[in-house]
C-alpha cells in the first residue's frame, strides 16, 4: 500500500502553494485503493506552473514511479510506455537509435500523463501541432475503478477530452505514442532581427516555411521599438548537412546539467532595472547563434539550470500565455504589449510565435499568435492579469489552463465557451468528482 504524507506543494512558478496530502503509487492496485479512497488528482513531474496538480488538504498522486517502458516497434516509430516516463526518459533511449518525440515543449522534464492532461505544445506546432497528433491510443483509470482504452475509436469522447484535460477525468496509466524518425539530433537554425511588431509578423510569414520557429521579444520596449527582438527558425539537420566536426557523434545525446540554482533568490534580485539588463544580455544571444545547434538548446535551453525557477525568488511567478487570432492581430496584439511594458509587473522571460489549427474541447492552442511571458508575483499581479484577460478575451483569445494561476471563473466560461460540451463528459465518466484539484475548484470545472 503506498503510503501517504501531508507536504506543502506548488507547480513550477512556485505560486500558489497548497498543503496536499502526496503518495506515491508503483502499481494499479495501489492506483484503485486511493481512488476509492475519495478525491484525488495526478501528478508527474510539476511543471505545470500553477494550481492544475495541487489539491489543498486532500490527495495528489505523485504517478512518476510508474514510467516504463512496454513495447517498441522499431519498424513503425510506435512506443508504448507507462504515463510517468518523461520526455527525457525517452529522449536517452531513444535518440541514440535516431528516433525522437514528435512534439518537444520548452523542457524535456514532462511525463506522457502530462504532456496529454495539457496537451503540449511547441515551436513547430504551426506544422505539427500539439501532442495529441502523436497518441495513437491511452488506457485509463476511471472513478468506478475500471481500465478502458481511448481512442481515435475507441471512447473517442474520453479520447480528445483529456488533451487539455488536466488530469480530471482519470489517471492516464498507459499510452502508445509515435516518435519521429531522424538522422541526427542537431537542428539548422538562423536568427532574424527585427525592428518592431510589424516586421516580426512579416518576418513569421516570409518564414512559414521552416518547420520551427519562435521568437524573442523585448518585452520593455515601447513606441517605434515595441515588438523588437530576434525570431529563430530552424529545420532538423540532415546527416549529410552536419559539419564535419559533428558528424562524428550525429545522434548525440545530452548530458546531466551540473548547473543549479542552489536556492531561492532574494525578491529583489529581478526588478525593472536588472530586467532591462538581462534583456539586452539575452537579445545578444538570441542574435548570434550557431548555425548547427544540438536539440538541448533548441528545445530546451532552460534545462541546462536545474531549479531556475529558484531565480524569482520565494514570492514565485506566473507564465502568463495567451493566443489571439490572426484577425486583427497586430491591433490587438500591440494593445496588449504595451499594457505589458507599462505595467511594473517586471516581465522576464517570454516566447512569441505563430499557431496553427487548434483540436480538442479544453486544449488551449488554435490559429493564431501566442506569447508566453514570466511575471514575478507581486501585490499588483493579480489585478493586472485581470485587465490582460479582459484584452484577450477582448481579441477573441484565451489563456493556457496549463500554466494559468489567477484566472477565474466567469472568465474561463467566456473564453471556453465549449465547457459545455467537456463537463457532459465529466459527468459521464466521473460523476462523483473524484478528480479534481485547486484548479478544477478555482474554474468550475466539477458537476
Amino acid at each position: 500500500m503506498a503510503t501517504v504524507h501531508q507536504e506543502p506543494l506548488a507547480g513550477w512558478g512556485n505560486y500558489p502553494t497548497a498543503n496536499s496530502y502526496v503518495t506515491t503509487p508503483g502499481d494499479v492496485q495501489e492506483l484503485n485503493a486511493i481512488i476509492a479512497a475519495g478525491p484525488v488528482i495526478a501528478r508527474g513531474l510539476g511543471r505545470s506552473y500553477g494550481d492544475q496538480a495541487i489539491h489543498t488538504n486532500k490527495k495528489v498522486c505523485v504517478c512518476t514511479r510508474m514510467h516504463h517502458f512496454i513495447l517498441w516497434d522499431e519498424k513503425e516509430g510506435i512506443l508504448e510506455c507507462e504515463s510517468g516516463a518523461s520526455l527525457d526518459e525517452i529522449i536517452t533511449t531513444f535518440a541514440p537509435r535516431g528516433w525522437m518525440p514528435m512534439i518537444c515543449p520548452g523542457t524535456k522534464f514532462v511525463t506522457i500523463g502530462g504532456a496529454i492532461a495539457n496537451d503540449i505544445h511547441g515551436k513547430a506546432h504551426h506544422a505539427d501541432g500539439s501532442f495529441i497528433n502523436c497518441v495513437i491510443s491511452f488506457t485509463i483509470l476511471l472513478a468506478n475503478g475500471t481500465i478502458v482504452t481511448a481512442s481515435r475509436e475507441e471512447h473517442p469522447d474520453l479520447f480528445i477530452a483529456n488533451f487539455g484535460g488536466l488530469g480530471l477525468l482519470g489517471i492516464i496509466l498507459t499510452a502508445k505514442i509515435r516518435l519521429r524518425k531522424v538522422e541526427t539530433t542537431y537542428f539548422r537554425q538562423q536568427a532574424v532581427k527585427v525592428d518592431n511588431l510589424d516586421e516580426m509578423l512579416d518576418a513569421l510569414e516570409q518564414y512559414k516555411h521552416c518547420n520551427y520557429s519562435v521568437a524573442w521579444i523585448d518585452p520593455l520596449a515601447t513606441g517605434r521599438q515595441l515588438g523588437s527582438g530576434i525570431l529563430t527558425v530552424g529545420d532538423a539537420a540532415t546527416l549529410e548537412a552536419l559539419p564535419e566536426t559533428l558528424r562524428k557523434g550525429p545522434l548525440k545525446i545530452h548530458n546531466a546539467s551540473k548547473l543549479s540554482v542552489p536556492f531561492f533568490l532574494p525578491d529583489f534580485t529581478l526588478n525593472n532595472i536588472t530586467v532591462r539588463l538581462l534583456n539586452k544580455v539575452i537579445g545578444f544571444v538570441q542574435n548570434s547563434p550557431k548555425t548547427f545547434v544540438h536539440y538541448e538548446k533548441f528545445f530546451f535551453p532552460l534545462d541546462m539550470i536545474n531549479n531556475w525557477n529558484r531565480g524569482y525568488g520565494k514570492r514565485g511567478f506566473i507564465q502568463y500565455q495567451f493566443v489571439i487570432p490572426e484577425e486583427n492581430g497586430v491591433t490587438h496584439l500591440r494593445h496588449i504589449m504595451e499594457m505589458i511594458a507599462s505595467s511594473g509587473c517586471t516581465p522576464f522571460l517570454n516566447v512569441f510565435k505563430k499557431m496553427g489549427e487548434g483540436q480538442g474541447i479544453l486544449s488551449f492552442p488554435f490559429k493564431g499568435y501566442t506569447l508566453a511571458i514570466d511575471f514575478p508575483v507581486t501585490k499588483e499581479l493579480k489585478a493586472f492579469t485581470k485587465r490582460l484577460d479582459e484584452a484577450v478575451l477582448q481579441a477573441g483569445g484565451r489563456i493556457y489552463l496549463g500554466k494559468d494561476a489567477m484566472l477565474d471563473k466567469t472568465t474561463f466560461r467566456l473564453m471556453y465557451p465549449q465547457y459545455e460540451s467537456w463537463l457532459a463528459i465529466k459527468a459521464k465518466y466521473d460523476p462523483s468528482n473524484i478528480f479534481t484539484s485547486d484548479l478544477s475548484a478555482r474554474l468550475g470545472l466539477e458537476v
